[in-house]
């Protein structure tokens, strides 16, 4: 024990568990434990509930719909709707927003008041091992001694050093998710989830919109035909996006005027806009939180160092969430609060071998699970393709959204690999054959199920009849592993 925990000793304040963050799993987990009766005290310094009902998931997935909603108009006539145009009030997308967070805050704040957990507002720190201090936002602080602690305190936007970058206030997603007025010119710096999201939201609101990307393409770790649809969508929205752009310099302000001053493989170009959002990747909030004095290590990318089992390098001390390098999705985040429940009970739980699946939630979305083209060719893994455009889906032609296609990896013992969907409402159709791949179900089963007509699922009886394309690469040893790994 510290000094400065000697000179607290009299006034700490004994917990089973505390946890730094309110995050998705770390408050299924404190929720959880304290109506099993175990003393638990959560920490947050700012946002209850944590990110993904604040600042994150659901407010941009509210802004998002507004926007559709928005494009619908826009497309009246497509659907034999006359309109004497539209406008758009922002401060009032924006108050939907918020009257939808404010009601998830206050859901939140009951079920910490009822689970019995403890919900401490202010900043946490290690004192040492199984030592919190917390500096409370009104004032004081409190000592805290927890037979276990979790670590869950995300991460937050990366501001790369480019020069000027800082110094023009740029907005990150949580920003942009209070704009009050529509940017006559939003410059998204990144071709990721986040800045796809918003550049086309921004887009439909009545924004001009130019992506700046220093990748050559956009969600370049996708598959070319996926990546390659969502060039060809923003583009034919009207938004500029310029690929192999290094970006060397930032002037001005955002909200005022701001220029990005950028090269592609030669001369240096200029573009100038009213505001310019950061998406270029996550920092972990790993600073000012003390892990040296508990004996926790981070990672070369500053991560909270953590086995399979979610354990840190210090005995009695766990991380869970983005911090501790976990896939940046809330749902897996779930899935960490479901491995450390059992593993605080003893259990041995593992994050390895899970699946990982995502939706991007632009118009239409991509979803996939499983592996990719990409990744099974990069692994020698030999599968058959089975691609159909969204147009061979009756219920989407209902729905004028064409747009896209799907497609499905399977391999020699007929279960599925992966499943990639560019199209309207993609994220629920991954979900069905992400349950088949879980399952262990072969391909057949799905083709030759009898789904509801017209349904987007339906969709997927005509995948599967169609004609696979095969894709020869030697079955070897690791070829197997690799597909087993993939399907189970």
């Amino acid at each position: 024990m510290t000094e400065n925990n000697q000179f607290f000793d009299n006034t700490a304040e004994e917990f089973d568990l505390v946890v730094l963050g309110s995050g998705e799993g770390s408050k299924f987990l404190a929720w959880t434990l304290a109506k099993r009766g175990l003393r638990v005290a959560v920490v947050e310094q700012r946002w209850i509930g944590g990110s993904c009902p604040n600042i994150a998931c659901l407010p941009s997935k509210n802004m998002i719909h507004s926007a559709k909603v928005a494009s619908y108009f826009a497309r009246a006539s497509e659907f034999g709707i006359k309109t004497a145009g539209y406008t758009i009030d922002m401060d009032q997308v924006m108050n939907r927003k918020r009257i939808m967070v404010k009601g998830l805050v206050d859901i939140h704040l009951n079920n910490f008041k009822n689970s019995g957990v403890d919900l401490i507002l202010g900043h946490g720190h290690f004192t040492g091992p199984h030592w919190i201090q917390v500096d409370l936002q009104d004032g004081g602080r409190r000592l805290l001694r927890g037979r276990n602690i979790v670590i869950g305190t995300g991460t937050r936007a990366t501001l790369d050093k480019i020069p000027g970058l800082k110094e023009a206030k740029p907005l990150t997603h949580i920003e942009a998710l209070e704009l009050d007025t529509v940017p006559s010119h939003l410059l998204v710096l990144g071709g990721g989830y986040i800045g796809l999201e918003f550049a086309q939201a921004m887009r439909r609101l009545g924004s001009q919109v130019s992506i700046v990307d220093r990748n050559p393409a956009l969600l370049h770790r996708e598959d070319p035909d996926a990546s390659s649809g969502l060039e060809s969508l923003f583009r034919d929205e009207g938004i500029e996006v310029i690929l192999n752009a290094k970006v060397e310099q930032v002037s001005g302000l955002s909200g005022r005027t701001v220029e990005v001053t950028f090269s592609q493989d030669g001369p240096k170009r200029m573009l100038q806009g009213s505001h310019m959002l950061v998406a270029m990747g996550r920092t972990p909030n790993t600073e000012r939180l003390g892990l040296e004095l508990a004996g926790v290590e981070l990672t070369n990318r500053g991560y909270v160092k953590v086995d399979e089992r979610l354990a840190t390098t210090a005995e009695g001390v766990w991380a869970i969430g983005e911090v501790a390098g976990s896939p940046q999705f809330t749902h897996i985040a779930y899935d960490d609060f479901r491995i450390l429940q059992e593993n605080l009970n003893g259990g041995n739980r593992v994050t390895t071998g899970r699946f990982v699946p995502f939706s991007m939630f632009t118009d239409p979305e991509l979803a996939r699970v499983g592996l990719s083209e990409t990744e099974a060719k990069a692994r020698g893994v030999s599968y058959r393709l089975f691609k159909i455009p969204m147009a061979s889906v009756l219920r989407a032609r209902t729905l004028s959204e064409t747009r896209g296609f799907m497609k499905a990896l399977v391999g020699e013992d007929d279960r599925i690999l992966g499943f990639t969907v560019f199209g309207v409402d993609g994220g629920e159709i991954m979900s069905a054959i992400e349950i088949a791949m879980i399952a262990g179900l072969p391909y057949t089963r799905v083709r030759d199920a009898i789904l509801a007509h017209p349904t987007l699922m339906e969709g997927l009886i005509v995948l599967f009849s169609s004609a696979p394309t095969s894709v020869d690469t030697r079955f070897s040893d690791q070829s197997r592993q690799a597909t087993q790994t993939a399907a189970d």
